[in-house]
């Protein structure tokens, strides 16, 4: 079953690695640290970035990669929809008035300041 996350997955970068589908693009992101020169070599799909394959055989992967038909499928889905109104450009938000003004606040000298107190460790436990 393709979407059983507990099934095996080969990595594309060490053979011999057999990942559990749910832990696989975690296993990745590390096995591409732990062997630069080989993810180097490799191509990334633009349908799945699970999808590693030589970087000769990229453009072979993107004609027959599975995941294409999904995204094509929700382009044309996409298309098919009526037009969402487009957002003005120029937007007309505005922020409500603010009713503070620190400036006349901190010259009037406000009674209730905050001030850092500075105890000493024998001062607190007295």
């Amino acid at each position: 079953d393709v979407l059983d996350p507990e099934r095996l997955i080969q990595c594309p970068l060490v053979k011999h690695h057999w990942i559990r589908a749910r832990r696989f693009p975690y296993h990745l992101v590390k096995c591409k640290e732990s062997n630069p020169e080989i993810a180097k070599k490799l191509a990334t799909c633009p349908f799945n970035a699970r999808h590693l394959v030589p970087q000769a055989e990229l453009s072979s992967h993107i004609m027959k990669c599975n995941d294409k038909a999904f995204v094509e499928q929700d382009v044309v889905s996409r298309s098919c929809e009526p037009p969402r109104e487009q957002p003005n450009n120029g937007s007309t938000w505005q922020a409500p008035p603010c009713a503070e003004d620190w400036e006349t606040e901190s010259l009037e000298g406000s009674e209730s300041t905050f001030v850092w107190a500075s105890l000493h460790y024998s001062e607190q436990n007295s």
